[in-house]
């Protein structure tokens, strides 16, 4: 089985402070769409004034050109509304709701206590089921936290199996301030993943140039075949205070499956056109890194 590639351009932009238009995004994203990338997260449905980049998640779906794609189409929502709205669009394949092991960040990044946040999740996930949608939770500040919460791999374990109560079939464990490391990583995948094997756990790293690879290495190495990236490293989570910790980017991943000879359905070509075009609307987050 290929590894599962997750392209985040509602994480690239999310935080941006200059407002880019819907066709700009649109022109974007139908790129990507010709790249091979199994989900593409491109928008959310959530507050207006919590993400002013993504209000127009609605106008982006409706140009979008999905006739001749291989790749399904997610976003991301965090209330009740939020959850209707997506489901009206039959071009999305895939609902996201962010979840934490983090009172306080789940406090500021859905307003929702732990038992509200599954209450939404139960309701998200009886909805996509019924309706024959796919339904993923993100796990954030799933290996630490900046904020002093308490934390352990007992706290995850905790969270993991309420969601599998639930009955989560795709969780994505999530470090979006850049505080994990390569021994926590292999610690809770080879865990989780031998206690539940019937969901498909992923990761969504926020991280460095400098330490990705050895925390890719380990989710890898601990059994981990679903990943969310980021062409160029943009992004980052304007919830956290840690925006300057980007996105594992998307160049680097395939580097790392090449070098190991992992095969993927990645479009070398289409993947360059679409790099070329981040660079043209995103240069100041642009780093020159081509694939040879």
């Amino acid at each position: 089985m290929n590894p599962v590639i997750t392209e985040s351009v509602r994480d690239a932009i999310q935080g941006l402070p200059g407002y880019i238009p819907a066709h700009i995004k649109t022109e974007y994203i139908n790129l990507l769409l010709k790249v091979g990338f199994d989900i593409i997260d491109i928008g959310s449905f959530v507050s207006e004034k919590a993400i002013p980049q993504l209000k127009d998640t609605a106008e982006v779906l409706r140009k979008l050109d999905i006739s001749d794609t291989r790749s399904k189409i997610m976003v991301v929502v965090a209330n009740a509304k939020g959850i209707e709205t997506a489901l009206y669009f039959e071009e999305i394949s895939w609902l996201a709701f962010p979840f934490s092991v983090s009172p306080t960040f789940l406090k500021l990044n859905i307003n929702a206590d732990s038992q509200q946040a599954l209450r939404l999740i139960d309701l998200a996930n009886n909805r996509c089921e019924n309706l024959k949608r796919n339904f993923k939770v993100y796990l954030t500040m799933a290996f630490g936290n900046p904020y002093q919460d308490q934390f352990n791999t007992d706290i995850v374990m905790e969270s993991v199996a309420k969601l599998h109560s639930i009955g989560i079939s795709y969780i994505t464990l999530s470090d979006i301030t850049g505080v994990s490391n390569a021994v926590l990583i292999d610690q809770i995948y080879t865990q989780i993943i031998a206690d539940y094997p019937s969901i498909e756990f992923g990761l969504h790293l926020h991280t460095t140039l400098y330490t990705y690879y050895e925390k890719l290495d380990a989710a890898f190495s601990g059994g981990c075949r679903s990943f969310d990236a980021v062409i160029n490293g943009m992004g980052g989570c304007p919830m956290t205070g840690y925006e300057l910790v980007s996105n594992l980017n998307t160049l680097d991943l395939i580097k790392y499956f090449n070098k190991h000879n992992i095969k993927t359905n990645i479009n070398k070509n289409a993947l360059n056109k679409a790099f070329k075009k981040n660079r043209e609307l995103f240069s100041e987050s642009s780093k020159i890194n081509m694939l040879n």
